[in-house]
């Protein structure tokens, strides 16, 4: 995942005025764990990593929307689950955050 999409997801986040700034700071701070856990998955699996990328993505630009359809965030939370499934053992940290990602998600009604 390159820094122009991180720095994406994390304008799109910023600039969410339904957010709580205590989770903003949190969404934050877990994607700044994201770049260097999807790098050491796409030494192995490029498209996977880029894959979990997109998936990331995805649902931060839907959760940044005021007007979100919470079908479509749980679609995109549920795929990006399932792309990490297979890295659980090798890539614990990846696994780590989306869980951590998706439970923040989901509490702020996501």
């Amino acid at each position: 995942m390159t820094d122009e999409r991180i720095d994406k997801i994390k304008s799109a986040i910023e600039a969410a005025d339904h957010i709580p700034a205590k989770n903003k700071a949190e969404l934050l701070a877990l994607l700044a764990n994201l770049q260097p856990a999807i790098a050491k998955v796409a030494e192995t699996h490029p498209e996977d990593a880029r894959s979990i990328g997109q998936s990331v993505e995805a649902s931060a630009q839907i959760a940044a929307r005021e007007n979100k359809r919470p079908e479509r965030v749980e679609t995109t939370l549920r795929e990006l689950k399932q792309s990490v499934e297979k890295f659980e053992a090798s890539h614990p940290e990846l696994a780590a955050f989306v869980n951590r990602y998706s439970t923040l998600l989901s509490a702020l009604g996501f």
